[in-house]
């Protein structure tokens, strides 16, 4: 939001310069974001100043050029060389010195000095268009006998120049959505040293000239619409605005079109109000009736869009037609053109619920819409009428010719709330004067309706409609005081929590550690994403997810069931970018709908999930080692060293294939506990990679990190090196093909824990001499007791009872 320093000046005597009031503002919760210099001629003048031109003569070169010496207050004339036929000695002139910045329409040029067809040049004579103060390029300005050499040319033109703030204002604040609203503010401030006088616009002025123009207001929507003013001024000249008024809007980015229009336009950033100006000509039978109408009734906007209205929008219409969509957007042939002679001004307080769906569901923000959404002043629409009455009245020429007709068919009730002082001690840290806090208050406009020694009772001005609390009054209390003015204890209290285990924060730590340390980086994705990722996927059914209500846009309707196009998008937006090699990884949340009946809690399930991602080379490329592409194997390398971190062991888990035709994967593994299935690894399906037209293969891998910490163990402990030796044997099995290595490993860890260390996987062979549906283990066994040395007879006995599980359990034989 931009506020000009000039205009709050209208309101509020300021002996603070605009750095200084910049701090001001952001302390008392309107952040300045930049601070941006205005002047009505691009450039502010800057380089130029008035000179007297003491001689002119033919140059001796050139026909219609001339030399000439001119005068700019200080220092020695200055030679320069001109073209312009009207040049004349004794003449007062602009000139822009040597250094100076010059811009016609999008092209600029530095004045430097030179030589022109071999005379010296230190300067320039400048024309109107030169300067940007008109269009005309005859010849150059010559200015008034009275001009004084040397005065610069802002100075002796009184350029319009300003300050221009950029405040990010939070939503919360549409009060301070005006010059009003900011100086309303900082007169609240100021008031803590000082009486300071905040001077608001007069409208005692207004009142009927011309009366006979009548325009009927009807309400039949008491919902959509609480409040309705509206006035008619007739015999109006639309016209070009005065330069005030075109310098203050020009100030804030707004682009003047015509005196009434800019006048609504000025008087919503004066107030905070908008404001529509109708045609009253147009207007069938005189009438406006604020209404809702069919679904998908046509309604032609400014914009010249024909738009489909629903039976939801609140519509201002005349006798007839619908001529705007109430609180957002003007109709295209109701407003005010060069033709129009009478107008009808309308001032009103629209529901911010009916106005926020309705700019959502047509896809437009505006000033007006921006404002009504987040509720403007209920009470204020009738001055804001009046005021921008008597402006086109005196701007326009106009006639009040109608009373200010107001409907008020449902007020706002006034928020009431007791604040108690030692609240207010406790939430600031310190005892307050009880008459600053008054003070305050009172200049933020809240009414003191009852006192007492300990309590006050406080009546919230209707246009802080984010106030609804004590704390809230209190917040409003300090952020004007200031909490730079907070003094800081010097006692430090602390206090002991329990957290069960496991450790969520720990392990998220030790996990991303990892995985940086691995070349890795950390993504976040929205957690809103688009439905149409989600079609026709068995996977994540489109039934089964949550839709939001109210979207930003169709990229962003729904909540996530996984991770997966999140971090595609990333990939996808990557390699555009030239940086196809990568390795993610990303800790968010999936939401799932359990039930169709969304209208309770129970219904929505949120999961924590861990996603990671490789794509492109295994390494960077380096005459040390051949390129090579990543694979699904060092995916699963991975995931198996992230168990580790979690101190989970492999053999708790059943692993299974995924299957080939699955719509997410292409091929990989399934990790299951307990029928639930906690990672999911594997190849993601090129069609899925087609939609985000990606050309390398996606390693992707989804852990349920909330089902993996259920089962998390201890954190490793470390041990001295053991000083007994370690044993290894080897035993060759014939197995059937189905049997996995992890069938293997989970009897042989069954059959003997205490002293098995490890068991390895160190040779498979299926093919000749291994009969039909066979294959060949090799496998290794590590034993080790770290008490004392084993002797053959004891490995021998753990041995032989491994086998004997083996072979029956499996059916293996031993070769």
């Amino acid at each position: 939001m931009k506020i000009s320093y000039n205009w709050l000046e209208d309101y509020i005597e300021l002996d603070k310069d605009a750095e200084e009031l910049s701090g001001i503002l952001t302390n008392i919760g309107l952040e300045v974001e930049g601070l941006e210099d205005y002047s009505e001629v691009e450039g502010g003048l800057d380089g130029i100043v008035i000179g007297e031109v003491l001689s002119c003569s033919k140059h001796p070169n050139a026909d219609k050029l001339s030399c000439t010496t001119v005068y700019i207050g200080e220092g020695h004339p200055l030679n320069i060389v001109c073209g312009a036929p009207n040049v004349a000695k004794g003449q007062k002139v602009a000139v822009a010195t040597v250094g100076t910045t010059l811009k016609m329409g999008e092209n600029s040029f530095v004045i430097s000095k030179t030589k022109i067809r071999g005379e010296v040049s230190e300067g320039m004579i400048c024309a109107e268009d030169e300067m940007g103060l008109g269009p005309s390029h005859d010849g150059i300005m010559v200015l008034d006998s009275k001009a004084v050499p040397g005065t610069p040319a802002a100075e002796y033109f009184k350029l319009y120049n300003d300050k221009v703030f950029e405040i990010g204002l939070t939503p919360n604040r549409i009060d301070a959505a005006s010059h009003f609203g900011t100086a309303r503010d900082l007169a609240a401030y100021f008031s803590q040293h000082g009486d300071v006088k905040l001077n608001k616009p007069d409208i005692s002025a207004f009142k009927i000239d011309n009366p006979g123009l009548t325009v009927n207001i009807e309400i039949e929507d008491t919902v959509g619409c609480r409040r309705f003013t509206g006035v008619t001024i007739s015999d109006v000249k639309i016209k070009e605005s005065p330069k005030w008024l075109k310098n203050k809007l020009n100030a804030i980015g707004l682009s003047p079109i015509n005196n009434v229009v800019d006048i609504t336009n000025f008087v919503l950033h004066e107030t905070g109000q908008p404001l529509h100006a109708y045609d009253a000509d147009k207007l069938n039978d005189k009438t406006i009736i604020v209404k809702r109408l069919k679904q998908d009734t046509p309604f032609i906007t400014l914009d010249g869009v024909e738009r489909k209205l629903s039976k939801d929008d609140v519509m201002v219409c005349d006798g007839k037609v619908p001529v705007c969509i109430a609180g957002v957007f003007g109709g295209l042939d109701s407003g005010v053109t060069e033709n129009t002679k009478n107008v009808f001004l309308e001032s009103a307080y629209f529901d911010p619920l009916f106005v926020r769906k309705t700019a959502k569901r047509h896809g437009l923000n505006t000033d007006s819409s921006f404002r009504f959404e987040r509720g403007v002043d209920p009470e204020n629409t009738l001055y804001v009428l009046k005021r921008a009455a008597i402006l086109i009245k005196e701007i326009a020429e106009g006639k009040i010719s109608s009373e200010a007709i107001d409907i008020h068919p449902n007020p706002v009730k006034a928020v009431l709330v007791d604040v108690l002082y030692s609240h207010v001690d406790r939430l600031t840290g310190r005892i307050l004067d009880r008459d600053i806090i008054k003070k305050i208050l009172i200049s933020l406009d809240f009414e003191i309706l009852k006192e007492s020694k300990d309590v006050i009772l406080v009546k919230v001005p209707p246009f802080r409609v984010d106030v609804t609390r004590e704390a809230d009054i209190i917040e409003e209390m300090l952020r004007i005081y200031g909490y730079n003015n907070i003094e800081f204890s010097e006692k430090l209290t602390s206090s002991l929590s329990y957290l069960e285990k496991p450790y969520n924060e720990n392990y998220v730590n030790k996990v991303s550690e990892y995985f940086t340390d691995n070349g890795f980086y950390e993504i976040m994705s929205n957690s809103l994403t688009k439905s149409s990722y989600y079609n026709s996927l068995n996977s994540f059914p489109e039934e089964k997810l949550i839709h939001i209500l109210n979207p930003l846009s169709a990229d962003l309707n729904v909540l996530r069931q996984t991770l997966l196009f999140g971090g595609l998008e990333a990939i996808a937006r990557n390699t555009n970018y030239k940086n196809p090699d990568l390795k993610l990884y990303e800790f968010g949340r999936v939401y799932t709908l359990k039930h169709e009946d969304s209208s309770k809690f129970e219904s929505f399930k949120e999961e924590a999930c861990f996603g990671l991602f490789i794509t492109g080379k295994k390494h960077e490329q380096s005459w040390a080692a051949e390129d090579a592409e990543s694979n699904f194997f060092q995916l699963k390398a991975y995931c198996l060293n992230m168990l580790g971190k979690v101190s989970v062991q492999l053999n708790k888990f059943k692993v299974r294939p995924i299957e080939e035709s699955t719509e997410i994967f292409s091929g990989g593994l399934e990790y299951i506990i307990e029928n639930k299935s906690v990672i999911k690894a594997g190849i993601i399906n090129k069609k899925i990679l087609n939609e985000f037209e990606i050309e390398n293969e996606v390693y992707f891998a989804e852990i349920k990190w909330d089902e993996l910490l259920r089962i998390a163990g201890e954190a490793k402990k470390f041990n001295e090196l053991p000083k007994y030796p370690q044993v290894r044997r080897d035993l060759s099995l014939l197995i059937d093909e189905e049997v996995t290595f992890g069938m293997v490993e989970k009897i042989v860890f069954e059959t003997e824990r205490s002293i098995l260390k490890k068991v390895n996987l160190f040779d498979l062979y299926k093919g000749k001499n291994i009969p039909k549906g066979k294959k060949s283990y090799a496998v290794s066994f590590f034993l080790q007791d770290i008490n004392k040395t084993l002797t053959d007879k004891e490995i021998d006995r753990i041995m032989k009872k491994i086998a004997d599980n083996l072979i029956n359990k499996l059916k293996a034989e031993l070769r």
